[in-house]
């Protein structure tokens, strides 16, 4: 700590210089905090309150393909299961595509009995929402986000459901009720979330009618999740549609991969962008050292060995960029409430940024070490000649 302000007086030496580069290092590490944030999101996806006792189980060759409704009964005779619900992908957004709403078409007795206890929804509401043929129940964040209120007509547009009257992709709703998770997580994950029935669903179709997205089943015995997948996929192992039971951890994360490899994306940008971050905080420590020769030759001659030269160039190198890094990974943490709005159902952990400052430590060190090691290296009686 000693040397700390020599350190930092030499580092502003040439102040537009550093800036500049402080910057640069800065933006980096803001766009390292908030990818490496997502890309954790997408590969440990959380699923709140459903834990090891939810399973789903989808098509075996793609969760885009359909199951039939009937491969219900079979599901709920297997031994170990306490409920069984379906649901479809609706494909739905208000307005405009960037407005997308998780319309859920939902079986309302099986689905909310084998969900007890995850949601918050008055009495009242409930029933209005059993009694309405057309009804929907609203998560209290989506209500708000758009201004609706219990009564409104809301026409969502699906990518993929035409309806077998008219053909039109447009379908309107009755908001009958409100509705929260009682799990944070889960509250999060629900943030875009529309139910609806079923029933209006299936029979308005114009085709695939009987069939549905994926299958949920809540287990008695967490420990028997295992076994119990494994019974209900050998019930189909023979079938025209046979089928995949997991954990809803993995069903997740299949999902999310249905949109490509985000990791590998993400990834190849960050890779990117520190492959170009190396050449240029590299070229500002060796032209800061080549600018300082005569007095790393001073600082020799004052005593000071080719290791503690080497040493100290390097700590240079280190205080720029962990001070960059850190301030960088702290915008991105406070970009993380802005973050969960835009990626609503996902929940983002700050545990992510920490290798973040591992990452700078190592792109000190990398940058630092040519001019370090030529720091260490010149002749005290030629370097105090060069005029450069």
């Amino acid at each position: 700590m000693k040397y700390f302000p020599f350190l930092w007086a030499t580092l502003w030496r040439k102040k537009i210089r550093t800036l500049f580069t402080l910057l640069s290092i800065v933006v980096a590490f803001l766009l390292f905090g908030v990818l490496e944030t997502v890309d954790y999101a997408f590969s440990h996806p959380s699923v709140g309150a459903s834990g090891a006792d939810l399973l789903i189980t989808t098509n075996k060759f793609s969760i885009t393909l359909p199951l039939p409704f009937s491969d219900a009964q079979q599901i709920r005779s297997v031994p170990g299961v306490t409920e069984t619900t379906w649901i479809s992908w609706f494909g739905g957004y208000y307005q405009e595509s960037k407005n997308f709403v998780f319309a859920a078409p939902v079986d309302t007795d099986s689905y909310f009995n084998l969900h007890k206890g995850d949601f918050i929804v008055s009495d009242a509401e409930m029933r209005a929402y059993r009694d309405t043929r057309t009804g929907a129940l609203v998560n209290v964040a989506l209500m708000k986000k758009f201004g609706w209120t219990v009564g409104d007509k809301v026409p969502l547009h699906s990518t993929i459901w035409t309806q077998k009257k008219d053909g039109s992709l447009d379908w309107t709703f009755d908001i009958v009720g409100t509705f929260d998770a009682k799990d944070p997580i889960q509250a999060s994950q629900q943030a875009s979330t529309l139910f609806f029935h079923y029933e209006l669903f299936d029979e308005g179709r114009s085709y695939s009618k009987g069939k549905v997205g994926w299958f949920e089943e809540r287990v008695a015995d967490p420990a028997q999740s295992a076994a119990i997948a494994n019974r209900i996929d050998a019930l189909f192992e023979n079938s025209s549609d046979e089928t995949k039971t997991q954990p809803a951890k993995d069903f997740m994360m299949a999902f999310m991969k249905q949109f490509g490899d985000i990791g590998f994306v993400l990834r190849a940008i960050l890779g990117a962008v520190f492959f170009a971050l190396l050449f240029l905080t590299g070229n500002t420590m060796m032209q800061s050292v080549r600018e300082r020769v005569p007095e790393l030759a001073v600082l020799k001659t004052l005593g000071f060995s080719d290791g503690s030269v080497l040493r100290l160039v390097i700590a240079e190198s280190l205080l720029l960029c962990v001070t960059a890094a850190l301030i960088g990974l702290a915008l991105s943490y406070g970009a993380l409430p802005i973050l969960k709005q835009g990626l609503q159902g996902v929940e983002l952990s700050p545990i992510a940024l920490l290798p973040g400052i591992g990452v700078a430590v190592l792109l000190g060190v990398i940058v630092g070490l040519p001019p370090a090691v030529r720091a260490m290296r010149l002749n005290i009686i030629a370097a105090l000649a060069d005029k450069h």
